[in-house]
Formats: C-alpha cells, structure tokens, sequence
C-alpha cells in the first residue's frame, strides 16, 4: 500500500518533522515567497512555492502539542520536558535564571481539597474502612464508600472555584511572610517577593490539589538575594497560616452556601540542592521531575473520566466511565444549567469535573518560560536546516521577500499507512525520571 504511493520517501522526511506526533493538524493551502524591491514597493516574481496539494500526504501537518497524555504521548512528553526544565531553572538557574537561586529559602507544599464523603483509601494501617485491604491498582480506590451521601455538589463547585482559592491565598501568603518579617505590605515589595511554579494533580475521588515550588527572592526576583530574615523556617510558618486563613464565598444553592477551603492535609518541605541518601531530603531534582510529571495529566488519567468536552450529556451512555467519574460529570452539567453559575462554564468543563484552571502557572519571576524554551527550540531546528542545506546560519537574510500564505484547517490524525510509518520512525523517548519526590 506504501509503495503504490509513490512519495514514500518525501512522505518519511515529512512525518519525520512531527517528531512522532501522533494527532497532527493537517492544513490545505499554501505559501509563496515573491521578490521585493525594497525600493519602489514592486513585487517582483515568484521565488519558491509550497502547496499543500503537493506534499506527500496531500496536507501540510504540524504537530498538535497537546499535553495530554492520553490524547498524544509524545507531544506530552515534549511538554513534560519543558516543564521540568522551567521548573529546574527556578531552582538551580540556568535558561536566563541566574544560578544564585540555588541558594534562596525554598519549599515543595502540596496543598489539598476539603473532604466531600469518605472514599475507599489505603491508610496507613493498610486497611480501608470498608474492610478491605486495597492493592495500590484497585479502581475502587477514590471512589464514595456511600455514593447516596457523597457530596458530589460541593465537589465540582470545589474545583469550579480551585484556582480562585490559589488566589487568595498568594495574596495572604504574602501578608504573612510581611508580617513575620516585621513589615508593612507596602514596605515587603522593597525587600523582598515570593515566586513560585505550581501544578494542578486530581485526586483519584476526582478532586484537585495543587503541588507548589516557592521560594523567596529578593525584590527584583531571582536576580537579587533574599533579605537576610529569609528563611525556609519563616516561608513554612507563613504558608501554612496563609493556607489556614485562605477562604472563597461560593453560591448559596437552594438554600445552602458554600464556603471554599484548603484541606487539613498541608505537606510542606523545604528543598536542598544536593543529593541525600535515605530519602528524608527532596532535592531539586527531584521535585522538578515530580511536578513536570503531573503536568501532562488531567482528570482522565487519575479518575477515569473524558480527555475531551462533551457536546451532549447522551453521550455518557455510550462511553467506558466509572460511576462515580459519570455522577461527577452529569452533576457539573447539571449546575451548569443554572443561570446563577453560568460565569463557571461548568458544561463546558464538565469532561474535567468542573476545573477550569491552567494546569501549570508560574508568577513571572520564577524562571524562564515555556514559550522561551519554544521558540529556542524551533530556532535550533531552523538552525540544523539550514546549516542541511549548506548554508551559512550566520548570515542575515536580506529583507527582500514577500511571502503570502493562506492555510485552512483540514482536519487531523494519521492515516492507517501514516501511523505505521510514525511509529516506525519514532524512538521511545519517554522518561521515567523522577517517578518519585524523594532524592
């Protein structure tokens, strides 16, 4: 079948540029580049032309970028990546973060949400309440022991309102350092600022937490050191009385209102940079690879529920969900129907159990970005063809082209024929790098 096409090897250079993306988008249409005389303004003749109707597989595909998972692994893993390396120049340095914030108080905090009805679990005593002892692989995990009783409402206006809480409470966490400090609001802004990187994980019941770096700088960021009072110490005690305080006035359903909260749960520890033995001290390392590997999953991996929005509540009839991932969705939908909550869009994030939020932020100051490290990379690979087509890379193009492009969107994926030329190109590139917090 490959052979009758023709263009086997033109189609191999082309899905050899996805870097094995398995969901590309394909585009019809095309580009041309005409000279121009700079002087005058005329459009001189046509110098290259790229259409879409002439490369091998008929369409002009770029990868997708998707960071799911479930939806493109290596996509994904390109994102987990990048997101490992932007956490790791917050706290090592590095990509245009300078190396002295190796040395500034920081800490790994894990912040979690409020209980909604006890869940099937694996406690410490090795026994969950139902009596049985669970295996770390059992789908009953995370799920009501009661399912009548669980409060699925107060669940998805949780997540509806996630990101609100991490809100609130940078904004107190930073009161607090002030306060411990000795120092009004306005004067902290002249001696020091908290950055931080942070990623949303769901629970297996469905519920988001966050795990969070922090570090404290000096007022200009990582560029300046941190006021001699600041210690990891200090940005403990301030983190946890920030997050104790930290509260979000839901809506009042029906007669009931809600009042959003961190959970009781609150782990925070403070960071080294050097590699311990014995697993007591989290070192950066391993915290970076710890938080870029949440950072390609979403609720579909951890609870079992959609990778994609739905269109019509029917459709969960004929999909393969559990059924508290389904009462999850179908209780999103449901309040998303009210007019008092449409500005949470619960309909639209329902496949997502009503989490709207961005899966991974940073404040500005924390390190580089993931479209820094973006555009380094697709400038290296602009790098490598030209250096292929022998040309010098440090030679400035003269502004003498004009280039007209029109692309529409035609679709994505492969073909049968192109998915087996994709894996068969494609090396196993994932990492099982920081499977774990502990050095």
């Amino acid at each position: 079948m490959l052979a009758a096409w023709g263009t086997l090897p033109g189609l191999v250079r082309q899905l050899s540029g996805l870097g094995g993306c398995a969901r590309p988008i394909r585009l019809s249409g095309y580009r041309v580049e005409h000279a121009l005389d700079t002087t005058t303004g005329e459009i001189g003749p046509e110098l290259h032309r790229l259409d879409s109707t002439d490369l091998p597989a008929g369409h002009l595909l770029v990868r997708c970028n998707n960071r799911r998972t479930t939806r493109c692994a290596t996509c994904a893993e390109t994102y987990r990546r990048d997101t490992y390396q932007l956490i790791t120049a917050g706290l090592r340095g590095g990509k245009g973060t300078p190396e002295q914030v190796a040395a500034h108080p920081r800490v790994f905090a894990t912040f979690t949400a409020p209980s909604f009805g006890p869940v099937h679990n694996r406690p410490d005593s090795g026994r969950c309440r139902c009596g049985t002892r669970h295996p770390a692989d059992d789908p009953a995990l995370g799920t009501p022991l009661d399912p009548e009783r669980y409060d699925y409402e107060a669940a998805v206006l949780w997540n509806a309102h996630a990101g609100a809480i991490w809100r609130r409470f940078s904004i107190y966490l930073r009161r607090e350092v002030a306060k411990r400090a000795g120092l009004t609001q306005r004067a902290f802004r002249q001696y020091a600022r908290v950055s931080f990187a942070k990623v949303a994980e769901y629970q297996r019941r469905g519920a988001v937490h966050f795990h969070a770096v922090i570090r404290l700088d000096g007022p200009d960021g990582g560029d300046s050191p941190p006021p001699p009072w600041a210690s990891a110490e200090l940005l403990t005690d301030a983190i946890r009385a920030a997050a104790s305080t930290a509260r979000i006035t839901g809506p009042t359903l029906d007669g009931r209102a809600h009042t959003f909260a961190f959970g009781r749960q609150l782990d925070v520890r403070p960071i080294r940079s050097a590699d311990f033995d014995g697993g007591a001290e989290l070192t950066d390392r391993a915290v970076a690879a710890y938080i870029a590997k949440y950072a390609t999953k979403g609720a579909e991996t951890a609870t079992g529920t959609l990778d994609r929005p739905l269109k019509f509540l029917a459709e969960l009839a004929g999909l393969d969900l559990s059924d508290h991932a389904r009462r999850m969705i179908r209780t999103a939908w449901t309040l998303g129907a009210r007019k008092d909550l449409e500005h949470l869009r619960l309909r639209a994030w329902a496949h997502m159990l009503g989490f709207r939020g961005h899966f991974s932020t940073k404040t500005r100051r924390y390190s580089t970005t993931l479209g820094t490290l973006r555009q380094a990379r697709a400038e290296w690979q602009r790098l490598q063809a030209a250096l292929a087509r022998g040309e010098d890379p440090a030679t400035e193009p003269a502004e003498t082209t004009l280039v007209l492009a029109h692309w529409a969107f035609a679709g994505t994926g492969l073909t049968s024929g192109e998915q087996w030329l994709t894996d068969a190109l494609t090396p196993d590139t994932t990492s099982t790098e920081g499977e774990t917090a502990h050095a």
